[in-house]
């Protein structure tokens, strides 16, 4: 944490960027375990990774994943878990993957069209909410800025969440960003990358130094 600002860096797949990001002091490692990700690590290759890993929190992401397959990211020693799933995904599946991981470990990711806002129905269900960059073909990962303004409304309606910004960050705009949206949790990953999924480990040390800037400014 850096004056009050966590980081997640997401798309690892590498042992030594995963090393490097410990070192910079960032809160959260977070590994892509959707199959049309650029960024994709199987659940077998993070299983084999996992030992060699640094003792940050470790963050499970997926795309409406089914229950046997959030069971298995449990199983593999994961901490937390981000979920993405379109906006009128229906509550039951919400409900299932918060019992299945527990509510302060589950982490969605609702993809939201625009003029769309979190459904209130999932907020018990889920401690941490993730907004990403809406674009049609994906979920998350576009590189791309979202609606700061969207994330800040909704993070002062419902403080008791934690309230997490992803989508184009980067070194050059975190500062704004996090004076635009109010953020306390930042989820960054190709904007310190070389390629996807490999990252740019000067980038990653400027984006660190831009956070902890910003945050002294507040």
């Amino acid at each position: 944490m850096f004056d009050g600002i966590r980081i997640k860096v997401c798309g690892l797949t590498k042992l030594g960027d995963a090393v490097f990001a410990d070192q910079c002091g960032v809160d959260c490692l977070g590994f892509i375990l959707y199959p049309q990700s650029p960024r994709y690590l199987t659940l077998e290759k993070y299983t084999a990774l996992a030992p060699l890993l640094p003792t940050r929190r470790k963050v499970a992401v997926s795309v409406e994943p089914t229950l046997a397959d959030l069971g298995a990211m449990k199983a593999a020693g994961f901490d937390d878990f981000q979920v993405h799933a379109l906006h009128d995904t229906s509550l039951s599946k919400v409900q299932a993957w918060s019992k299945l991981v527990g509510p302060e470990h589950l982490w969605l990711a609702p993809k939201l069209p625009p003029g769309t806002d979190v459904p209130v129905a999932w907020l018990p269900f889920a401690q941490h909410i993730l907004l990403d960059t809406y674009h049609t073909e994906g979920f998350g990962g576009s590189g791309k800025t979202g609606d700061w303004t969207k994330f800040d409304r909704q993070r002062q309606e419902h403080p008791g969440k934690t309230w997490i910004l992803a989508g184009g960050l980067k070194p050059a705009n975190i500062g704004d960003a996090l004076h635009a949206t109010g953020a306390t949790f930042v989820d960054v990953s190709s904007g310190v990358e070389a390629s996807p999924g490999v990252k740019d480990h000067a980038k990653l040390k400027a984006f660190v130094a831009a956070v902890h800037e910003a945050a002294t400014k507040r």
